[in-house]
């Protein structure tokens, strides 16, 4: 859904901006809080992998392919405000590197992509949560629900965008049918991915999956006829404190998604690209600014064979992705840690 340079006028792509530059702003703050020792790195490896899965489109429908949004899932691995961070460090690789979602755009991408999806998704979560048993089940189950319902959320948001700054006379009651619907198909796949990511990161280490924070009930002990609260558990029973094996597994599955994988891909239009073409509304699309990016269309420049230059495209955008989102959210828990020093 990576809405392209000319498809909104102006002066809503700038008041776009703008909003998506206040919501980085405030995400900056309230990422402090969520971010530690531990998740910091762990939130530059969501944001890497979110960027691989994005090149892994799958079919939908005749002609129509998805890719995954990745709003839910980075909120629910490592919080709302660090989530709406990954996923504007994410389309700001994309635009800039490999000219996909335009520039003048990309407060627009910013808002839909990530402040929607991530909003729905996790407001969505965290109330499923409160009514389900207090389970990892209950984790991965409200995950599933929460990711399918943030994609045709995001596709409502852009039509109000559209209706607002369209640069198209398409009418607005056709655009939201169109999206919403091809939307509910792709949050079907979305959900599955995020639902069975979320489950293997709980199964394998629960402690640093943000949602599933404060689901365990204490454990309760029968003395003298009466429960009462058990001991907190050693360190020795607690997982290792270092995410490393977690982080090197989820790397390595990013690279061979991004690097191998992709090249599997459907290579239908997504669904805005479907849609837009389907109904007019890019009839006023522009070239993108960084067209001539070595990069661009996920492919290096220079190496004729498709494969390879699709996969090394691949693994270029994760370790590059990977970079900025470590170094960004490093900076971030830095300053926490300053604050807090000097509080």
């Amino acid at each position: 859904m990576h809405v392209p340079d000319g498809f909104i006028n102006a002066p809503v792509s700038a008041a776009a901006g703008v909003v998506a530059a206040g919501a980085v702003a405030v995400s900056l703050r309230g990422a402090r809080r969520e971010l530690d020792e531990r998740t910091a790195p762990l939130a530059g490896l969501v944001a890497a992998f979110i960027f691989a899965v994005q090149m892994l489109n799958f079919p939908v429908a005749a002609g129509t392919s998805g890719h995954l949004l990745g709003g839910a899932l980075a909120a629910i691995l490592v919080g709302p405000w660090t989530g709406v961070l990954c996923i504007a460090v994410v389309l700001l690789m994309q635009g800039i590197l490999f000219a996909d979602g335009g520039l003048t755009a990309l407060g627009v991408n910013i808002t839909v992509m990530g402040v929607v999806t991530v909003v729905v998704a996790y407001a969505l979560f965290r109330g499923l949560v409160l009514l389900l048993p207090r389970t990892r089940r209950s984790v991965t189950v409200a995950s599933f629900v929460a990711a399918l319902v943030s994609v045709p959320a995001a596709a409502a948001a852009f039509t109000l965008v559209y209706a607002i700054g369209g640069t198209t006379d398409v009418p607005l009651a056709k655009v939201l049918t169109a999206m919403v619907g091809v939307h509910t198909l792709i949050g079907i796949g979305e959900a599955v991915i995020t639902m069975l990511t979320v489950g293997a990161v709980v199964a394998v280490r629960p402690d640093l999956v943000y949602g599933a924070r404060g689901l365990t009930a204490p454990l309760k002990l029968r003395v003298d006829g009466e429960l009462v609260d058990a001991a907190p558990a050693t360190p020795a029973a607690t997982p290792a404190g270092s995410p490393k094996k977690l982080w090197i597994g989820g790397l390595v599955t990013a690279l061979v998604l991004a690097g191998f994988v992709s090249f599997y891909a459907s290579a239908n239009p997504d669904g805005l690209e479907k849609v837009a073409a389907d109904k007019g509304i890019d009839s006023k699309v522009e070239d993108h600014a960084a067209a001539g990016s070595p990069l661009a269309d996920y492919g290096v420049k220079g190496i004729e064979a498709p494969r390879l230059s699709g996969g090394l495209a691949g693994v270029i955008g994760v370790g590059a992705t990977l970079a900025v989102g470590t170094g960004a959210f490093w900076v971030v828990r830095r300053r926490r840690t300053h604050a807090e020093a000097t509080a």
